[in-house]
């Protein structure tokens, strides 16, 4: 309930036990009720969260090449564009490889051209049955042998140009080093060869669009959508606000010290760099911000269990209230509750249709003409705590 409805609850009661504890005055009536005219009503809701600046995607940054490190081109900070060497790795053993693969692909090429003369003997003399089918199929197969080599010899040619050519690490991507583990001289391995993945580089990302994590409570997660416009602000910048999109709701629910909350993505142009990662943020989604035709403060809607405690209050007769309670409303306790109106023969119950609300006041569609009036009466425990606290008071002072 409106914590002003309840305030105002709360000085009609002190008021009243001054009055009721005076000195042989009689005792005033007591009134625990508000009057409220149904009119039109700004609506405003906003859910308030906290959050933590991301990368959307960050890369790590490894070699394939395993070896001692002689160069580094990046610091944590940097900006590097695309295709940029950020690490050499030593070359000495890629270079002989390669050196023994050129080798190696003139000698299968001597061997090749030698088969293919012997073939070509071979078959000559067959044709004129000077030489046994044998002799023939093993040059035959002798020159096949050969061809196969040499294709091997070439693709070991170009695996040692490719490991050569890993040794210059090259930025996959145009973005910001966030972290460097890697010094020059450290003996690295590599990813391709090493069990545990081998030695981690760097590690970038593109930070022109950033991303915050916001864990939003279970019971407003319900009003969060895709695309919906967020507000964030950062202590480092108090005075700039900063607006992003939802992109996800995450389907997987966080339960920290029994408080369930779930994570939701919020995407931020961040061109300027302001935001960087890990900075702590203040999320506000707005949820509503609407005028609407007609609205009654939240604490005038009563459900068919509660409204048997406050209507003898006002006066309505267990007859009558029985009689209204006979009929059956579709949606009770969903968007149709039951008001208190105020008319020239005291107070009447009445079935509303409500719609949009911000807590403090919800929209009514039906059931209510403007400036109609009713009644906003506290809750059923705060009714009868009041009633006990009363009694407590009279029989102790008389």
């Amino acid at each position: 309930m409106n914590s002003s409805i309840i305030k105002t609850f709360s000085i009609i009661l002190s008021a009243v036990l001054v009055v009721s504890c005076g000195g042989g005055k009689e005792e005033e009536e007591f009134k625990f009720y508000a009057l409220k005219e149904a009119a039109s009503q700004q609506l405003e809701l906003t859910v308030e969260a906290s959050g933590t600046v991301e990368a959307i995607s960050s890369i790590e940054i490894k070699s394939k090449a395993s070896g001692q490190i002689l160069f580094l081109g990046a610091e944590i900070g940097d900006y590097v564009d695309e295709g940029v060497v950020l690490a050499r790795i030593d070359q000495r053993t890629p270079t002989n490889t390669l050196a023994q693969a050129n080798a190696d692909l003139e000698v299968a090429k001597v061997r090749l051209s030698n088969a293919q003369n012997q073939f070509e003997r071979s078959k000559r003399l067959h044709d004129e049955g000077n030489i046994s089918d044998k002799s023939f199929e093993d040059a035959q197969e002798s020159f096949s042998s050969a061809r196969a080599q040499l294709v091997r010899a070439e693709v070991f040619l170009e695996n040692a140009r490719i490991a050569l050519d890993d040794t210059s690490v090259r930025s996959p991507i145009a973005g910001t080093v966030i972290s460097r583990p890697a010094e020059v001289g450290q003996v690295i391995t590599s990813p391709t060869s090493a069990v545990g993945g081998g030695t981690l580089l760097m590690e970038m990302a593109d930070l022109n669009k950033v991303r915050v994590r916001a864990l939003i409570d279970e019971i407003d997660i319900g009003k969060i959508t895709i695309g919906q416009e967020v507000t964030l602000k950062v202590s480092a910048y108090r005075d700039k606000k900063f607006v992003g999109v939802v992109s996800k709701i995450e389907p997987m629910s966080k339960i920290d010290q029994n408080v369930t909350t779930f994570p939701v993505l919020i995407d931020i142009e961040n061109q300027d760099n302001l935001l960087l990662i890990g900075m702590n943020t203040d999320v506000e989604i707005e949820i509503l911000n609407e005028e609407v035709a007609l609205a009654l403060p939240a604490g005038s809607l009563r459900t068919r269990k509660d409204i048997r405690s406050v209507a003898p209050l006002l006066g309505i007769k267990e007859d009558e209230l029985n009689n209204f309670l006979t009929k059956r409303v579709e949606g009770e306790n969903f968007d149709a509750y039951i008001v208190l109106k105020k008319t020239k023969k005291g107070a009447i119950p009445t079935w509303v249709k409500v719609g949009k609300t911000d807590l403090n006041y919800v929209e009514v569609k039906q059931g209510i003409e403007y400036d109609e009036v009713v009644y906003v009466l506290p809750s059923e425990g705060l009714i009868k705590y009041q009633q006990k606290f009363s009694e407590r008071v009279k029989g102790r002072f008389g």
